[in-house]
């Protein structure tokens, strides 16, 4: 009870309850706006956080984070464009009850599921603080470095299909981490002699570069849509009693929203999936999935809205952050000297429990909003995307400039915006380069401070949870290659039958040709007796 107390007067200063409403009030009309996306507003926000309290900070980003997937269901719903990226699956049923004249049913089903699955999630983990909270002190530095190495290794295994380029872009996030002065000998590496690279890549640059600016340089090249909207009729409190009738699956879905956020590099779009193919596979009514099954946009909105409070399991706890947006949240902790980790749940719970608290406060703000302003949202879908595409742009330079007061930030900024514009252009992952910049640090200085008491491998992984981590990367690489060998030899088998039937046809094509060639020699010869016998009757 003192915890809980101790947490709330975190949270009952005036500064912070305006973090909370600009949040989630800023988050959803992010999520609203298609093409935005919380990772850009989040790389725009960064660095005029660094100025402010770690709580309230967190508290801004944490609400543009959580509350821009209630904002994305809007669009995802009224005219089948996601907000979000998360938001596609909402587009499978959402947009068909539109179609048929049931655009209010489905937002407020939407919304209510988000609703729940935030709140499941949160309640989750504050009741599993304090069991965080005495397993947190066993991760050393051995344990703390395989556990950064397995979150690569994930977050390369999670893009299947291009897991090889996954796996050369969160390299080349390695490599940006270490440009710059040797922690230890203070020696130079990767400087080429440049001073500007003397004090290393900034990863709020880079941040700005791939994700806003690259995102600025999409809008400006991309043609203004003229978007017709639904007109909204009816309450929009019936999806609340909607989702009771689906306890469920709500339940389920939120329980792997859970579990999918707080292992590093999965995310959303696997708690979605997982949770539609359970709704899909245990409902009574299956056919109607893809076209306006309330059951199939429970499953997506409650499994992605369960996930942002689960994210902050692996950062507070082992400061491994799982995607790109809690990395750059991360930063906001070291700014201000805030290290999380095992420490952090030992010397500062109540400001752990503040954060989830502030997360349970944000989505009651965000449930009271959206059921009050819907009506206003909807115009928000209708800004051109070229005028959008400016004012990132505009934004993205005055936070790189903030940064330092340095040119040279925002020539490399640029660079990182043309590079993310050529990977979106070529649909190649961009997360891998930031999580490998940020995971990347993490294992240097863990694995110098662990190698110091090592002197065989077997001491690496002599305690239990280092061995544990260990069996898990054994595990996943093997079970990745071994969904590599199933691919290739499908593929293998699919070149083979197309071949083959390519050969079956053309060797029918052949006979059919002998054939016609034949039949047409038997007319030609049969004329041909036709004439001379009546050659022979003339003479």
């Amino acid at each position: 009870m003192e915890l809980l107390l101790s947490s709330l007067d975190i949270l009952a200063r005036w500064d912070v309850a305006l973090a909370l409403l600009v949040g989630s009030v800023g988050g959803v009309v992010i999520g609203a706006i298609p093409g935005v996306g919380p990772a850009v507003a989040i790389a725009i926000l960064l660095p005029a956080t660094f100025s402010m309290d770690p709580i309230v900070g967190l508290t801004v980003l944490l609400g543009i984070y959580g509350s821009s997937m209630y904002g994305g269901s809007i669009p995802a719903v009224l005219i089948n464009t996601p907000g979000t990226a998360v938001n596609a699956l909402t587009t499978y049923d959402g947009y068909p009850m539109t179609a048929r004249g049931e655009p209010r049913r489905a937002l407020s089903l939407a919304y209510s599921s988000s609703f729940f699955g935030g709140i499941f999630s949160v309640i989750c983990l504050i009741l599993f603080a304090p069991v965080l909270a005495r397993v947190a002190p066993m991760f050393g530095s051995r344990e703390i470095f395989l556990a950064a190495l397995l979150g690569i290794i994930l977050v390369v295994v999670a893009h299947r299909g291009q897991s090889l380029i996954a796996g050369a872009l969160a390299g080349f996030g390695i490599w940006l981490q270490s440009i710059g002065m040797e922690p230890v000998k203070y020696t130079q590496r990767y400087t080429f002699d440049q001073p500007f690279l003397q004090g290393g890549v900034n990863l709020i640059v880079v941040v700005l570069g791939l994700f806003a600016l690259s995102q600025a340089f999409v809008l400006l090249t991309s043609d203004d849509e003229k978007i017709r909207m639904t007109r909204l009729r009816g309450p929009l409190f019936q999806g609340l009693r909607e989702l009771a009738r689906h306890p469920r699956v709500a339940t389920v879905s939120a329980s792997f929203g859970v579990m999918m956020g707080m292992i590093p590099g999965v995310g959303e779009f696997t708690a979605q999936f997982m949770s539609y193919t359970y709704a899909q596979r245990t409902s009574k009514r299956p056919q109607d999935f893809g076209n306006g099954a309330s059951e199939g946009l429970i499953a997506a909105e409650t499994s992605n809205n369960a996930v942002p409070a689960a994210a902050m399991v692996p950062l507070l706890a082992l400061g491994i952050p799982g995607e790109a947006l809690t990395a750059m949240m991360l930063s906001v902790f070291y700014v201000h000297n805030v290290v999380p980790g095992p420490q952090l749940f030992q010397s500062r719970m109540d400001f752990v429990v503040a954060l989830y608290l502030a997360l349970l406060i944000l989505n009651v703000l965000v449930m009271i909003f959206l059921l009050s302003a819907t009506g206003l949202l909807v115009k928000v879908v209708k800004i051109p995307n070229r005028f959008l595409g400016v004012c990132v742009l505009t934004l993205s330079f005055v936070g790189v400039y903030s940064l330092r007061n340095s040119v040279s930030d925002c020539v490399m900024a640029a660079g990182f915006g043309v590079l993310g514009y050529i990977l979106k252009r070529l649909s190649w992952p961009i997360v891998p380069i930031i999580l490998g910049m940020v995971l990347g640090g993490i294992m240097e200085v863990k694995l110098r401070a662990g190698m110091a008491r090592v002197k065989t491998p077997w001491d690496f992984i002599d305690r239990p949870i280092a061995f544990i981590l260990f069996f898990v990367i054994i595990i996943v690489l093997a079970v990745h290659a071994r969904h590599v060998w199933q691919d290739r030899k499908a593929l293998k088998e699919a070149e083979w039958k197309s071949r083959h039937r390519s050969t079956s046809f053309g060797a029918r094509l052949l006979r059919r040709r002998k054939f016609l060639l034949k039949e047409r020699g038997k007319v030609v010869r049969g004329r041909r007796k036709m004439l001379s016998r009546q050659s022979t009757e003339l003479y």
